[in-house]
Order: structure tokens, then C-alpha cells, then sequence
């Protein structure tokens, strides 16, 4: 396991289970927040453009926080590999400071600026 300490990686083990946790409920209180607006009910035609935005909103939200499950689960399945805190792109040790901040973290700084750039 790329340059982490066995204590390491069971203090960002717990972080990530935490973390997993966290998002379930996130994503389980906000369902109601990201239905549909019902054309039907009758508020004004400000207040419906308010609630289609909210929608919107609430919804990219659910997004992201969805992702962020998915690479919790990738960062998890790696920690069962003993490949936890490797780079996916360039296999470089990814570093303890930032698995510390986003321990769900693919990739080490460098691939991560170098993938916001081709966005």
C-alpha cells in the first residue's frame, strides 16, 4: 500500500466508512427534495420557477454525492487489494495529506490537475 502506514490506512479506512455513511443519509433525506414538480398543484408561476430550480439543484447534488459512493467504494475495494493510496493513472504513491483531505481520492495531485485541465 503505496507509502501509508498500516495505522494510516485504518484511520482512512474508518474515515471512508464514515464518510459512506454520511452520504446514505444525505442521499436518503434529499429523495423528496429531487421529485418532480407537479404541474398541477397551484402556486405561482415565480414560486414553480423557485421549485423547478430547487429540483435542479437538489439533483446535481444527489449526483454528486452518488459519484462521490462510487469512489468510496473503489477506494474501499482497493484497500481489500493492498493497492489503497497507489494513483489509478500513474501509479505513484498518491500521499497521506491528500487521502487525508478526500481519502476517496483515484488519483494524486498531479493527474488529478492534469484531468480538471481536459475538462
Amino acid at each position: 500500500m503505496a507509502d501509508l502506514t498500516a495505522a494510516q490506512v485504518c484511520q482512512l479506512h474508518d474515515q471512508l466508512m464514515v464518510l459512506r455513511e454520511e452520504l446514505n443519509c444525505l442521499l436518503a433525506d434529499s429523495s423528496a427534495s429531487s421529485q418532480p414538480v407537479e404541474l398541477d398543484t397551484p402556486i405561482g408561476r415565480l414560486s414553480r420557477v423557485a421549485a423547478l430550480q430547487q429540483q435542479a439543484m437538489a439533483k446535481a447534488t444527489r449526483a454528486g454525492q452518488q459519484q462521490r459512493l462510487t469512489l468510496i467504494a473503489t477506494a474501499l475495494q482497493a484497500i481489500r487489494q493492498e493497492r489503497y493510496g497507489e494513483c489509478r493513472r500513474c501509479e505513484e504513491p498518491i500521499g497521506y495529506p491528500r487521502l487525508k483531505v478526500r481519502p476517496e481520492s483515484p488519483f494524486c495531485f498531479d493527474c488529478q490537475q492534469q484531468f480538471e485541465k481536459k475538462r
